[in-house]
């Protein structure tokens, strides 16, 4: 039985890689950051139905002590590190801890890893908001970065690590730019489940009104479910290397909240109020990713179209608020 160890199990990504790899037949162990909420951390894994499954012990990337004893006592084959400050909007508010928690704590990980498991394979979460202020209309693994938010920043620094560690130590570390992914398991934060829960408060007549930032903003947008295979895949192969995960395909944030409000048979320009308090102080206007190396090398495509997964966050959302 293979072991893995993930970061960030709580998350969205982490509660459907654990799904998955617990249906590959892994052992799953989780790093939460020890807290008093502890029912509310674990809600994602609930929802999939596997909280019972996954070993959770407590842990912070910040803490590099802990995570050598975490990854000596669990004798990982497989770490995939998804643990971050990953809101850019908080980025601006929070950017030392965002640096801290999202760049440094690579570094500490990979440095327990060095320690105590340096024959494991590593997967860093890298993300398309490092590209920001685009050189290329389409972005690829070649396509030079210039982050737009603290965050990218960070995750910057992360991705470069993660490359200079499997140079300078030979280990198996790969990186996954992902672009964004999203799924019924995505945080309120975060602009696609603002619409979905504001849609289906809205169609049962629990709100009145939906207020937005920039709708004309363009994204890449994948369902996580199918991304996280996508992690596992990059951890099977014979050579360490680094993938844009996307679609190929970019959306307006206008559009995907269009798509939003016809599932519900309403007329989005009675509800929607664009608010400036919304928009970022530096905008990431589009992001497209070319998938053909993920596509080619790893045999990786994605399943569900954008629409598809809009209509899904749409009709959990109705019943989370029906059942409330």
């Amino acid at each position: 039985m293979k072991k893995a160890l993930i970061t960030g199990v709580t998350g969205q990504d982490g509660a459907y890689l654990s799904q998955f790899l617990l249906s590959k037949g892994y052992e799953v162990t989780g790093v939460v950051r020890r807290s008093s909420h502890y029912g509310l951390a674990t809600q994602r894994l609930e929802w999939l139905g596997i909280a019972d499954k996954v070993k959770l012990v407590d842990g912070d990337l910040l803490d590099q002590g802990g995570l050598v004893r975490i990854i000596r006592d669990s004798k990982p084959d497989e770490i995939y590190n998804l643990a971050a400050q990953s809101f850019v909007k908080t980025s601006w508010d929070q950017p030392v801890l965002t640096s801290q928690v999202t760049g440094v704590g690579v570094v500490n990980i990979l440095e327990a890893m060095r320690q105590e498991a340096a024959g494991a394979r590593f997967y860093q979460a890298s993300s398309s908001e490092m590209y920001g202020l685009i050189q290329e209309e389409m972005q690829s693994e070649t396509t030079p970065f210039y982050p737009r938010s603290p965050y990218a920043v960070a995750k910057l620094m992360g991705h470069w690590m993660t490359v200079n560690y499997r140079e300078s130590f030979n280990l198996f570390s790969c990186s996954g730019i992902l672009f964004n992914h999203e799924s019924p398991l995505r945080g309120l934060e975060f602009v696609t489940r603002k619409v979905t829960d504001a849609v289906a408060a809205i169609a049962l007549k629990q709100s009145t009104e939906l207020r937005m930032g920039n709708m004309d903003a363009k994204r890449d947008w994948g369902h996580a479910r199918d991304y996280v295979e996508a992690m596992w895949l990059m951890l099977q192969q014979d050579k360490a290397d680094d993938y844009v995960i996307a679609t190929g395909r970019t959306v307006s944030v206008r559009d995907m909240v269009n798509v939003a409000f016809a599932h519900v048979g309403l007329d989005p320009d009675q509800y929607v109020k664009v608010d400036p308090a919304f928009f970022r102080p530096a905008e990431v206007d589009v992001l497209l990713g070319n998938p053909a190396k993920a596509k080619r090398a790893l045999g990786w495509e994605p399943k569900v179209s954008m629409e598809e997964m809009v209509r899904e966050m749409v009709d959990a959302d109705l019943q989370r608020r029906r059942s409330r």
